[in-house]
């Protein structure tokens, strides 16, 4: 096995749904990443490790692992991930990557955080970044799902970030959340693509139609939502930035699964 891969310890595992499950693991001193990275995770299967991309749902300084996954029922990784207790392993490689970082991004005034599903990882980890808010007046982050069940996180992120000893009262002040659903009844529904498309999204907030002046975006979850969001920004003018440069906006192309 490889030398970059890390034996680590499951310490919880949280079961949202019958089909969304948290995994909190032991974290290596020497395990490095910033807010917004990926890293390979996985288990030994016949011999050999089975390794899939998954985003730090945990801070940069907490000292444990936080991964958010889906339960696919015939999947190679998560048909066997599903079922780890706590005091199993799980294999982590120590190389941590990915464009979801605050770097790729030019200055702006506010952060629009656009996921959908299990997307919602990195952006748990830079709504927990000092950082994040001493770069930007506002913070969106926006949960697309189908069911209100899926809006996993949501208390924390509403009455549990505020609370933080060290970034609580910029958060309180700067964190807006915006959780949507598609296939049930709620405060709001719909696609993220058709809100932002249509501008409901942003007369929600109370804020100017998204532009390259202003507003920096961040885009995980399904293919083709953020291919969609990817065409419509570009065609806005808004560069995609990257780890060669920064832009107006960052998508991740590496996925958990699906």
């Amino acid at each position: 096995m490889s030398s970059n891969i890390l034996e680590k310890t499951v310490i919880d595992v949280h079961h949202w749904t019958d089909s969304l499950f948290t995994l909190k693991l032991t974290r290596d001193p020497g395990f490095r990443f910033e807010s917004g990275q990926f890293a390979m995770i996985g288990l030994m299967v016949d011999g050999r490790p089975l390794m899939r991309a998954y985003s730090m749902a945990s801070a940069a300084y907490e000292d444990h692992l936080e991964f958010l996954s889906i339960k696919v029922p015939n999947g190679p990784l998560t048909s066997r991930l599903q079922h780890v207790k706590p005091g199993d392993t799980i294999l982590v490689n120590k190389k941590t990557t990915g464009t979801l970082i605050l770097d790729n991004l030019l200055p702006g005034k506010r952060l629009y955080l656009l996921a959908t599903g299990t997307g919602l990882a990195p952006f748990l980890s830079i709504v927990k970044d000092p950082a994040v808010y001493e770069r930007y007046d506002q913070v969106v982050l926006v949960h697309g799902v189908r069911r209100v069940s899926d809006l996993v996180y949501g208390d924390f992120i509403q009455y549990h970030l505020p609370e933080n000893e060290f970034f609580g009262e910029e958060a309180r002040h700067k964190l807006v959340y915006y959780p949507t659903v598609t296939r049930e009844p709620y405060v709001h529904q719909g696609r993220i693509t058709e809100l932002a498309k249509s501008g409901k999204l942003f007369e929600d907030l109370g804020n100017p139609f998204i532009n390259t002046a202003e507003d920096r975006v961040m885009i995980c979850g399904n293919p083709n939502m953020m291919n969609e969001l990817a065409e419509w920004l570009d065609g806005a003018g808004f560069k995609q930035g990257s780890n060669a440069g920064p832009g107006h906006y960052v998508i991740e192309k590496a996925f958990a699964e699906k």
